[in-house]
């Protein structure tokens, strides 16, 4: 069986030249993801000033940067984002109020046993 080789050797001499192909001076993705980056401050700053639990400021931000990172997988992240921020947020509401019930059940419990 004769072997095939794949790879021809290169031939490199001193008139190899190259294509050089300029880049765009700033791609589209840097725009989006800047317009991105707005929105979503915005959207965190209504967010935060909508809230009276000085807690829930960091579990926000989570939500914001989360939302973000998963909006950023889709074709039109600044279509998605708004509803992906909304659902984060309000899971991480119901998730500090969750938390402040164990946390009253437990003083309770507490209590009784002492």
């Amino acid at each position: 069986m004769k072997a095939m080789t794949l790879n021809p050797p290169a031939r490199l001499g001193l008139d190899a030249r190259y294509a050089l192909v300029p880049e765009p001076p700033a791609p589209f993705t840097r725009t989006a993801e800047s317009e991105l980056e707005r929105l979503k401050n915005r959207l965190l700053r209504e967010a935060i000033a909508a809230t009276s639990q000085p807690a829930l400021l960091a579990p926000l931000r989570r939500a914001a940067n989360e939302a973000a990172a998963l909006a950023w997988l889709e074709p039109h992240p600044l279509l998605v984002f708004p509803v992906l921020f909304e659902e984060k947020a309000l899971a991480t509401r119901r998730r500090a109020q969750r938390q402040e019930l164990i946390r009253a059940r437990s003083s309770e419990l507490m209590a009784e046993a002492a």
